[in-house]
């Protein structure tokens, strides 16, 4: 007998085929806000004119703007941040990025509402040993227009890395995240096609672990399994035409689908531990974790949950097929790295890789029981 809870989080609303700008006045509207603050892609700001259609459409309700936010979310960038939002007055932010733009803003929320101003102080927000503090809940809520696919934008998870310790954590408050968020495929265009594409590949890591976890259950199969199959047809198809909206579209959605289960409480694994490790300390684009360490990760897990995996590669459209082999082929197709040699990461690394994953939320949660440092160095050399 299946036995769990699904919370059903703070978000009220999806716009998706709609152009951003149009959008996201319909939300203020809905929501009755005056004074937004756009935390942007620096470079759509700066080479593209999609910022300056938003920042017209909303006229005299844009109080500032921020489009310096780094790869993998820093600390000090959070903190500038929320020390221009404060100084806006904002009453809302609104995000047009990639998930270290989104995550951003779910950090400058907390930062607000505990009035938090040095990086120092983020220790007092941030989850330790997977639990979140008691914090005051964030009152500037955030509205996001996503232009990369990994899914943040539907989580109330974020994270932030802490350059002096090398290491990124988790932030953690159900009204993190965003109350609306608004799929443009047309803006996504501007997004150069390794991080659209490896994005992909993090959403698609979102499905798989998802469905291979001991703790799924059926309705977040629904959602992961739908995800998989939506992502695994549009990925090649908008590496075959990147005009191509229509694809674009169904890989949105199929990010959004495979966020389904992680928000209705499903853990991830092993893939997603080593990834925050890899990401944190040796600045891997999050995307590129997912497509180097998720074959690795099954072929290490299959032991355990072989069964699990046979709904993976029917999922993508090669039934009675190996998993991590239909993985494998597929992440090559896209042209995506499959090996930690090709982000740069050598054995040498692979001792302090695995001790820090054993600090990650994730990995107490991958479904073969990893007892180790020496496990997780198991599939890194799966992986190398």
């Amino acid at each position: 007998m299946h036995q769990g809870r699904v919370v059903f989080g703070a978000i009220e609303e999806v716009v998706f085929g709609h152009p951003a700008a149009g959008a996201i006045v319909a939300q203020m509207d809905r929501l009755g806000t005056r004074r937004a603050f756009l935390m942007v892609s620096g470079t759509l700001n700066r080479q593209t004119d999609e910022i300056t259609k938003i920042r017209d459409a909303l006229g005299a309700r844009c109080a500032g703007l921020f489009d310096a936010m780094p790869a993998h979310t820093p600390r000090e960038a959070v903190i500038a941040a929320t020390q221009a939002a404060r100084a806006a007055e904002a009453d809302l932010i609104v995000t047009v990025g990639g998930g270290s733009i989104t995550d951003g803003a779910k950090a400058v929320q907390l930062c607000l509402a505990n009035d938090i101003n040095d990086i120092a102080g983020i220790d007092r927000i941030r989850v330790h040993k997977g639990v979140a503090p008691e914090m005051i809940a964030p009152t500037v809520r955030q509205i996001s227009v996503p232009t990369t696919i990994a899914g943040g934008e539907f989580s109330s998870i974020a994270g932030v890395t802490d350059r002096a310790a090398q290491v990124k954590q988790m932030l953690r408050h159900p009204l993190t995240v965003p109350r609306a968020t608004i799929l443009d495929p047309a803006i996504t265009v501007h997004t150069p096609e390794w991080l659209f594409l490896s994005t992909g590949i993090r959403a698609v890591d979102h499905c798989v672990e998802a469905i291979c976890s001991r703790e799924t259950h059926p309705y977040a199969d629904a959602q992961a399994v739908k995800g998989l199959a939506m992502l695994a047809d549009a990925l090649p198809r908008v590496k075959a035409d990147p005009l191509d909206l229509d694809a674009r579209m169904d890989a949105q959605i199929g990010t959004w689908l495979s966020m389904g289960a992680l928000a209705a409480g499903v853990p991830m694994g092993a893939s997603h531990g080593i990834g925050y490790v890899l990401g944190g300390a040796f600045d891997v684009p999050h995307g590129y974790t997912s497509c180097v360490m998720l074959p690795a990760v099954m072929r290490w897990n299959a032991r355990d949950n072989a069964e699990r995996q046979t709904i993976v590669a029917a999922a993508m459209g090669y039934p009675g097929r190996d998993a991590a082999d239909v993985l494998d082929a597929f992440i090559r197709s896209l042209g995506m790295p499959r090996s930690l040699a090709d982000v740069r990461i050598s054995p040498e690394h692979f001792d302090a890789i695995a001790q820090a994953a054993m600090r990650t939320n994730w990995i107490p949660r991958n479904p073969r029981k990893i007892e180790g440092p020496a496990d997780v160095r198991e599939i890194l050399l799966l992986a190398a």
